[in-house]
């Protein structure tokens, strides 16, 4: 804690000689976030009143953020008029752990004595007060301590913890100016604290800064254009070479391998090989000599250190952290000549690692370096979790720090990596590791699958760049979803997907701007997997693709070693894309399930899709054209084809623009004696009764048609006279309707009566989203007839009440057929749930499932549940929300 002047400027000098060669002023910081705010909150002659009271300066680690607000600190206290007195103080939360309770004039007067005995009075005549609170997240207190016993009294002694509670909240100092500083993952437990904060985020070093990084740091440009290059090309490393410090730490280990003639490509190929390379660089065995005995102790001690300190979420270590370990500085001094480690500028006789990113590699290495005295060890884990706890999901999402170890772990496992550590350190890499790291022993063997998301496994494996290791964790993988953002997430998948050879279904999301046209090169290796023999199933939704990545899709779709059965097309760009895929399914024998959604209005791609039915090698079964606008304009090209294709037995036109017109042209190809379609969905087409007799006279005429879908149509109750005419038919065969959200009311129900006391073909009827209530008595009537086949009804959602049960227990004691009882979204209230639950109590209905709607955490509900259920345990009550999981018009083409 101080306002020292010298000593910021001694600090500043160090930071900008150490990573900037030079003047600081070379470099700049990037902003996002309140990036213009914060540049009048920099400029003197903004307005007091005009300045926020709260900064936050948030961004990863090592991006500078302590170095801008010491810097800040500086300009703060310039001006030594009298009449314009500026005080500024720097609280060091790393410091502040160490500090026990104390008065709030004593944690401020440090530097400044006078404070102590006359602090309000001092700071009152200030018109000016800064206070910095460095490195919020490196604060080590318990949950809720900063917000526990608030105190506005100066000289009360109190808790750290309490005192700067009480500064964040205002209750100490209300109008003094706060900047404090944190990583952004500390961000939302400090937002709690403060009022109207401005956030900053500092991103670091911008890319045009680390160019000339290099180019200071090389004497010779040509090495330092090759370095920063080979940096850019990995952009997990670029990304964090924000970083000064990461800077350094590439350009040392870059410019000693080029000194020695070595290709330093492959260092940069992962972030492990590069942060293991530099470390290990350090420590260059004499030649013709053995590795050095005397590494082996501390490099262990530090890794202990390292993960012992992540799991605290503490990065600064005290004497008292090191003599636990039996360590003495003397033992560290190779890592502290190295710049490895570094006694902390804010806390004396404290230390803290270059980057976090290099305590993270030692955290990763103490999980992978056999340990001699078990018992010792134990003594050293206090505060570490063990392996599995390591690649748990939810110990990395409390501690995102975590994540960065694992992948660095994975990094470890590469053979030629662990000879290295070995090499250099004197130490044993575990031998059983890599299994322990494949399945957890905790709960059963769980694989890496399931104790990951999908990008992080594809990552970590890649990080490990070893085929055999991608192969066992893959090997039980059948289905994989990728979310393209970035190039790198590119690599990871092609990298791990070439090996995962039991793969069978691959869903695909790409982001704008990750497919260019000029980067045909990269984008070969994406496609990899769909040369994979076991692959079938391929979905690409809300992507954007190159004409480059869709012509080397296309051209591994119609190879012959690739075998894929369903393809799901939806809503990719550029639209041009379809006709492409059109293409490339033209003879593919495999194929057997389509579906096309999105802008699918292109002319020439119907043309080409009827190519594709009409070849003699189409054995497409399943088609679906969702949201298609112009199939009307080419019916007759599409009619022929579906008059050519015999394979063809399902055909889902759902969200076309068809309208009536339409239906009397699809009537048209459903009377053709070689129309072999026997599933149709019509839904949400437009369409209204004007239609329906059409359809009905095809119904009759049709008998390969079974299935039928026209929900979300306006047909209302003329529409159903006319479709029940044609279903009374006996050369009828529908035995799927399916008439969800069609306007049909109580008349509509007395047609549908009549048509199921007949010799209807109908067994599975839909009619949810209907207000049909005052008809269910037609439909009861129709159910307690002993010829009546339905086995499935669906009433979700139509305002059926308690005052309707009883008609309906009444046609369920009678029914010998009816197996599904679709009832859910409408409100029966117990008296109605108990109607239906005693006479299915009687165990003489053959319902085999039963979907309502109730209160399942009653009392009486359950012991009504629980009686319906002893006396009929054939029967399945499902209270889920059946309207969008179970009705038949949204999965019976499936």
């Amino acid at each position: 804690m101080t306002r020292d002047r010298n000593t910021m400027e001694k600090f500043y000098s160090i930071w900008k000689n150490t990573f900037c060669f030079g003047d600081g002023d070379d470099f700049h910081y990037k902003f996002t976030q309140g990036s213009q705010k914060f540049t009048s909150f920099l400029n003197p002659k903004t307005p007091a009143q005009l300045r926020p009271l709260t900064v936050v300066l948030h961004g990863p680690a090592g991006v500078g953020k302590t170095t801008l607000a010491k810097k800040v600190m500086l300009d703060w206290t310039q001006d030594n008029l009298p009449e314009t007195l500026s005080s500024a103080f720097y609280l060091s939360c790393k410091e502040l752990n160490h500090k026990g309770a104390c008065t709030f004039a004593e944690l401020m007067s440090k530097n400044w004595p006078e404070l102590k005995e006359a602090g309000p009075e001092i700071l009152g005549q200030a018109q000016k007060v800064l206070i910095i609170i460095d490195g919020f997240d490196e604060l080590r207190v318990p949950s809720g301590s900063l917000i526990h016993d608030i105190c506005g009294d100066w000289k009360k002694q109190k808790p750290v913890p309490v005192l700067l509670g009480s500064l964040l909240k205002r209750k100490m100092l209300p109008k003094a100016t706060l900047l404090i500083t944190t990583r952004t993952g500390a961000l939302r437990e400090l937002r709690l604290l403060l009022e109207e904060p401005l956030l900053v985020e500092i991103e670091g070093l911008s890319e045009r800064d680390r160019r000339e990084y290099f180019l200071k740091y090389f004497q010779e440009e040509d090495q330092a254009l090759r370095a920063f290059d080979l940096m850019k090309s990995n952009p997990a490393l670029f990304h964090m070479g924000s970083a000064p410090a990461v800077c350094w730490v590439v350009c040392t280990c870059l410019k000693l391998q080029m000194e020695k003639g070595e290709d330093p490509a492959p260092t940069c190929q992962t972030t492990t090989s590069l942060f293991l390379r530099f470390l290990c660089s350090q420590f260059p065995p004499a030649p013709g000599s053995c590795p050095s005995q005397c590494l082996a102790a501390p490099v262990k001690a530090l890794c202990v250190l390292a993960a012992e300190g992540l799991w605290t979420q503490a990065s600064v270590f005290d004497g008292e952290d090191l003599g636990r370990l039996g360590v003495e500085e003397s033992d560290l001094r190779p890592f502290l000549d190295k710049n490895i480690i570094q006694k902390d500028r804010d806390c004396e006789g404290c230390y803290s690692f270059i980057h976090l990113s290099v305590q993270q590699l030692l955290a990763a290495m103490f999980y992978v370096l056999e340990s001699e005295g078990e018992e010792d060890g134990e003594s050293h884990r206090r505060d570490v979790g063990d392996l599995q706890k390591l690649l748990s999901k939810e110990e990395r999402l409390k501690n995102p720090t975590l994540t960065h170890v694992v992948y660095f772990l994975f990094g470890l496992l590469n053979e030629k990596r662990a000879r290295e550590l070995e090499t250099t350190f004197s130490c044993q890499v575990s031998m059983g590791i890599k299994q322990e790291v494949l399945k957890s022993k905790s709960g059963g063997n769980k694989p890496l699958s399931l104790m990951m998301d999908m990008k992080e496994v594809l990552y970590c494996l890649y990080e490990s760049q070893e085929e055999q290791l991608v192969r066992d964790a893959m090997v039980h993988m059948k289905e994989v979803s990728l979310h393209l953002k970035n190039q790198m997430d590119i690599v990871y998948s092609s990298f791990c997907l070439k090996h995962c050879q039991n793969l069978q279904k691959i869903s695909l999301q790409v982001e704008k701007g990750i497919f260019l046209e000029n980067d045909a090169v990269s984008e070969s290796d994406t496609w990899v997997q769909s040369s994979n023999k076991n692959l079938n199933f391929l979905d690409v939704g809300q992507s954007f693709l190159s004409h480059s990545s869709m012509r080397i899709l296309c051209e591994q779709i119609t190879r012959v070693t690739c075998h894929l059965q369903k393809v799901v097309i939806k809503n990719i760009s550029p639209a041009e894309a379809y006709q492409d895929f059109c293409l490339a399914f033209t003879g593919k024998k495999t194929l057997t399930h389509l579906i096309l959604e999105g802008s699918v209005h292109s002319e020439k791609m119907l043309l080409l899709l009827c190519e594709t039915l009409k070849h003699l090698r189409c054995n497409l079964q399943y088609l679906r054209l969702g949201s298609c606008s112009d199939i009307t304009q080419q019916w007759d090209n599409f009619s022929l084809a579906l008059e050519t294709n015999q394979s063809l037995k399902c055909l889902d036109l759902t969200a076309s623009e068809l309208l009536d017109e339409g239906v009397r042209l699809l009537c048209t190809t459903l009377r053709h004696p070689k129309c072999f379609l026997q599933r149709l969905s019509l839904e949400n087409c437009h369409l209204t009764e004007a239609c329906c007799k059409e359809l009905s006279s095809a119904l009759i005429v049709n008998q390969r048609l079974t299935h039928l879908c026209l929900a979300k149509n306006n047909l209302g109750d003329g529409g159903v006279k006319l479709l029940c005419e044609g279903l009374g038919y006996p050369e009828c065969q529908l035995q799927t309707l399916v008439l969800c959200h069609c306007s049909i009311t109580r008349r509509g129900c007395k047609h549908i009566s009549k048509l199921l006391q007949g010799d209807s073909s109908l067994t599975h009827l839909d009619l949810g989203l209907n207000p049909i209530a005052t008809g269910l008595w037609f439909l009861c009537e129709a159910l307690k007839k002993p010829n009546c086949s339905l086995k499935y009804l669906g009433l979700c959602g139509c305002s059926i009440t308690s005052f309707y049960c009883q008609d309906l227990a009444s046609a369920l004691t009678s029914n010998q057929r009816l197996e599904t009882l679709d009832l859910g979204e409408n409100i029966l209230g117990k008296s109605g749930i108990a109607v239906l639950f005693e006479a299915l109590s009687k165990n003489n209905s053959p319902l085999k499932t039963l979907r309502l709607k109730m209160d399942e955490s009653s009392v009486e509900i359950q012991k009504m549940l629980k009686e319906v259920k002893d006396s009929n345990p054939k029967l399945t009550i499902d209270c889920k929300d059946s309207r969008t999981s179970r009705s038949l018009y949204c999965d019976f083409l499936s």
